[in-house]
């Protein structure tokens, strides 16, 4: 029996008004604002239900995925060829910008299920998620590039809160990006996504993200900035930042740009400047993964998962939609049922799961290297 995988295009720099109209339901703010009109201020709406119309076609696995496999230049390479640790700092603070996309005002990606997995291989660049808890919401990566040398390990758990007239989700966990080769680990958080409803909706990147090899002792602090509230800035999209020495202090570069479009690095001894990010050659031109071997697609893949959900939003069958995903959603509850009734606990497949005493989650592979994929992109 053929299977129902159904595989869409990042969202990059050129199709981002694309996929705005393609994705979004008539009367979106309206229904917004119908939606929350009985949520209190401050609430976290972590557990918050949102209908299909408010929903395009991906699952949070995948947009975390994309983030990484979904790039016109290999960032990832240049981050292991620097000659120097102050080089190889410089070339992770590109691809971390990267590893930012344009949002949607309006329309979310479906909140994974348990034990829900996404694996696509880029090169030699193979990258696996999984699900690995529901309330937390929390999401482990792991990619590996046995030919680079380069691992990367990402824990991720949203809390979104309503404000009023904003929504603020702050990405918890951090990433970690191991250049093996140069035995350098470079550990960096993740900015906030905020949505603005009222008065001019929109919505942006935001907050602080900071970089740090944890062996030369070099840092970044790179600020991602958003428009006035009433959204009526000129500088959208604004990031700026230092390069410096965390045991000195000294400010050796400055970070300043858009990350839409291009960041600058500023020498701090000369004034020179160049370009270490140009957001049109690096996401722009993006193709959906596709299929290689369906066969060996695991039945936990986010694209099998969500399919016929997906093939609803994408061609407006709102009513279709709706049983989809309550098709998804029962199911999830029935396996929480089952195992209840036999006291068993869920456990990880690919990662372990473990809580400090902040109560801040963090995610360990299982395996050394991540295996080839069924699912490639170019």
């Amino acid at each position: 029996m053929k299977k129902s995988i159904v595989l869409t295009k990042p969202f990059s720099v050129e199709n981002e008004s694309d996929s705005e109209g393609s994705y979004r339901a008539p009367n979106l703010l309206r229904r917004l604002l119908s939606l929350l009109k009985n949520v209190r201020r401050g609430s976290d709406l972590t557990r918050f239900q949102l209908p299909p119309q408010f929903n395009f076609p991906k699952s949070q696995l995948q947009c975390y995925g994309e983030s990484l496999y979904s790039i016109s230049s290999n960032l990832l390479s240049r981050c292991n060829n620097g000659h120097s640790p102050l080089d190889r700092l410089i070339n992770v603070v590109a691809w971390s910008i990267s590893t930012t996309r344009p949002p949607i005002f309006g329309v979310a990606p479906y909140n994974p299920t348990l034990g829900e997995t996404h694996h696509v291989s880029k090169g030699n660049l193979n990258v696996l998620l999984e699900q690995v808890s529901h309330h937390p919401p929390v999401s482990a990566l792991h990619a590996t590039d046995e030919k680079e040398n380069i691992e990367i390990i990402c824990c991720h758990y949203p809390i979104p809160k309503f404000n009023g007239t904003n929504v603020e989700a702050k990405v918890h966990g951090k990433r970690q990006l191991k250049l093996l080769n140069h035995g350098e680990t470079y550990e960096m958080n993740s900015p906030s996504l905020f949505i603005r409803i009222l008065p001019i909706p929109g919505v942006d990147w935001v907050g602080d993200v900071n970089i740090r090899c944890l062996e030369s002792g070099l840092m970044a602090e790179i600020c991602f900035k958003t428009q006035s509230f009433l959204g009526l800035s000129g500088n959208q999209r604004l990031i700026k930042g230092k390069i410096f020495d965390s045991s000195s202090l000294k400010i050796l570069f400055e970070v300043n740009g858009h990350w839409d479009s291009i960041v600058t690095l500023k020498d701090m001894n000369n004034a020179e400047s160049r370009v270490i990010y140009d957001a049109k050659q690096t996401i722009s031109g993006l193709q959906a993964p596709i299929v290689k071997d369906e066969e060996n697609v695991w039945p936990t893949e986010s694209t099998l998962i969500w399919s016929e959900l997906s093939q609803a939003i994408m061609s407006q069958d709102w009513e279709k939609a709706i049983e989809a995903k309550k098709f998804v959603e029962e199911r999830q509850r029935d396996m929480l049922r089952e195992r209840e009734s036999k006291r068993e606990t869920w456990v990880p497949k690919h990662f372990t799961l473990c809580q400090n005493k902040e109560g801040f989650w963090d995610c360990l592979p299982i395996q050394k290297l991540v295996p080839n994929s069924p699912i490639i992109t170019l």
